[in-house]
């Protein structure tokens, strides 16, 4: 018979979680309560089952999870990325994505039933260094969102933050250029171009899984690079065809969907005309994406609300506001809303689906 000590220390080593990253093999422990883990060697984040505290065989948890006994939990289907970067101490600062984030987060586990740990938040107020909204950590996180997933997957990337445009080099912009995001970092590392998000989040989607981008910035019209673009005033899908020839951009049988905050040729805006704590127009603590605000308001106000619903709701609210911001007596008000509310929310897909389904994540 073996001793009680004996059992006590056959008990411990049972219950002790390492496992091997297996993207570089490392062995890494995993602490009883971690939701997260990090591979230091090569940048793999691996989500933990909240329910079980166990980790599965590969680095996303995105498969069955296998408890201590031996005992399967359902896998994590629904995944979501949330990037708010507010450029905090730069003249270019925005002081409502951060806001932008945390009511997203609520958006998605009280309404969709995303579990909160398969939801990674990138914000300048994390306290990691590996979620700070860097070059390197963006697209890290890109690569995270999108590995390993399968049929049935919902994946969500929401944004927050500056967009630019830069001139386009490889043909395939028929304006021209090429729509980006920007980083906390941008102007040492760079700006991250839509060609790279597409290829990181769009061309790996198999089939059967849907990918959601929410981008609350300027200049994101077609910021995946997606085939289709949704126009409102003729209500169709028009092809966005690269005037160099090349075939479009798609998927490897998956779909993706963006819904992003304005053309490619307008900007978007940080304001707090859509808060209802605000008291005045311009109330800084209580500022939001303008776009995050009325997605969000679309989808909750109507419980059975579509695709192109989300789209009219949104348009008809910027256009509502940009009519409510000329009455203004003041010309510093009037010059704000002209050149700041001025913004066509803009849809469009890897596939011209039927725009009157109902909208789900």
């Amino acid at each position: 018979m073996a001793s009680m000590s004996e059992n006590f220390l056959k008990k411990r080593t049972t219950t002790k979680r390492v496992i091997q990253c297996s993207k570089c093999s490392s062995n890494i422990e995993v602490p009883p309560t971690a939701q997260t883990i990090h591979c230091r060697q090569c940048g793999t984040y691996i989500l933990v089952s909240r329910a079980s505290r166990s980790i599965s065989g590969n680095p996303l948890v995105m498969s069955k999870q296998v408890t201590n006994s031996g005992a399967t939990q359902p896998r994590l289907n629904k995944r979501a990325l949330l990037c708010g970067v507010s450029y905090r101490g730069l003249k270019y600062r925005l002081r409502g994505t951060i806001n932008d984030v945390n009511r997203m987060q609520q958006f998605l586990t009280k309404r969709f039933n995303f579990p909160k740990q398969s939801i990674r938040i990138l914000t300048e107020d994390q306290p990691k260094e590996e979620d700070t909204p860097t070059r390197k950590n963006i697209e890290n996180a890109l690569r995270w969102l999108v590995e390993d997933c399968q049929s049935g997957d919902s994946l969500v990337f929401y944004f927050s933050g500056h967009g630019l445009r830069q001139p386009d080099f490889n043909g395939d912009e028929n304006d021209g250029f090429d729509e980006t995001l920007c980083p906390v970092d941008f102007s040492k590392e760079g700006m991250i171009l839509d060609n790279d998000i597409n290829s990181i989040i769009v061309k790996p989607l198999p089939a059967g899984v849907k990918l959601h981008a929410i981008i609350d910035a300027c200049h994101s019209g077609t910021i995946l690079d997606l085939h289709y673009i949704y126009k409102i005033k003729s209500n169709k899908w028009e092809e966005d065809v690269a005037p160099s020839g090349r075939p479009p951009k798609g998927t490897s049988g998956g779909l993706a969907i963006c819904f992003s905050a304005c053309a490619d040729s307008q900007r978007a805006v940080d304001t707090s005309i859509f808060s209802e704590k605000g008291k005045h127009i311009f109330a800084r603590k209580d500022m939001y994406g303008a776009m995050t605000t009325l997605f969000i308001r679309a989808v909750e106000s109507h419980s059975n609300i579509t695709y192109v619903g989300i789209l009219e709701f949104m348009n008809e609210e910027c256009e509502a506001m940009n009519i409510r911001g000329r009455c203004f007596n003041r010309p510093s008000l009037r010059r704000m809303f002209n050149r700041g509310l001025l913004q066509e929310p803009q849809l469009s897909s890897s596939k011209d689906f039927d725009v009157d389904e109902k909208f789900e994540l």
